[in-house]
């Protein structure tokens, strides 16, 4: 046991819970971002408020989202101890004449990690929070409003989306002949009220700009602090990294914000 203690408190073993918690969180990046595709979807909000219920209330997703939360704890926890440890033995930095976006990624992930962190505790709090405040405080007092559709099941065309007035209700699918009716919370509203707000977008973009820049040296180097890089599959692995993780994910969630703004 005091073999397994010491192995997890030296520098590699500080490295390998980053690499293994980053690699979760970048396993989460991408569901997060398909379910969060349902904002796009013209449908007042019916998809992603079904989405929205399912991420919050499943029970084996609940036990997930404890997960979630605590290693995101530990990835901020081991790189501030990381940093201020790397600092210590490097007070001078090294000069580098590499200024590509990834040499210059590796030499500021302090900085793009603490401001993905302030990011994550801004997001939850308008988001996450909201959600889940009316489930703390008296029946009644929502913070998200409830909205109702209805839907044709013979065609799949919504027939209608209204705002319910305030009210104790449930999240509740039930069918009336071929009409199917929905009742759920309206966070796609919630959104919808963050994303009008220019600050709030620019903020959102400028925090998945640095998410980009924390994915382009982060992922290639978890894989790096486990020893899974071959020269066969280092390719591969740096393709992901960059196109999937630095590019495609970081470009999706910043669209949100940004096609809410100008075209919603």
């Amino acid at each position: 046991m005091s073999e397994f203690k010491q192995t997890f408190n030296s520098s590699l073993g500080k490295k390998l819970i980053m690499a293994l918690t980053g690699l979760f969180l970048c396993t989460f990046l991408i569901v997060h971002l398909s379910g969060n595709l349902a904002l796009f979807k013209h449908d007042n909000g019916q998809a992603f408020n079904a989405y929205a219920n399912f991420m919050t209330h499943f029970p084996p997703i609940r036990v997930i989202s404890y997960i979630l939360y605590l290693t995101i704890l530990l990835h901020t926890i081991y790189a501030i101890v990381l940093t201020i440890r790397n600092r210590r033995a490097r007070p001078i930095s090294y000069v580098s004449g590499n200024d590509s976006p990834q040499a210059w990624s590796a030499k500021n992930m302090g900085i793009l990690g603490s401001i993905l962190f302030l990011f994550i505790v801004i997001h939850m709090k308008d988001f996450w929070f909201k959600y889940h405040k009316d489930d703390w405080s008296a029946k009644g007092a929502y913070t998200i409003p409830f909205k109702e559709y209805k839907t044709n099941l013979v065609t799949g065309e919504q027939i209608s989306a209204r705002d319910l007035p305030p009210g104790d209700y449930e999240y509740a699918v039930y069918n009336e002949g071929s009409v199917e009716t929905m009742i759920a919370k309206d966070l796609n509203q919630t959104v919808e009220v963050a994303f009008k707000q220019w600050w709030y977008v620019l903020f959102y973009v400028i925090a998945m700009v640095t998410l980009s820049l924390h994915l382009l040296h982060g992922f290639q180097s978890a894989f790096h602090t486990m020893g899974w890089i071959h020269r066969k599959y280092k390719p591969i692995i740096y393709f992901i990294g960059t196109w999937l993780f630095a590019v495609i994910i970081p470009v999706g969630f910043a669209a949100m914000p940004v096609v809410y703004y100008f075209f919603r």
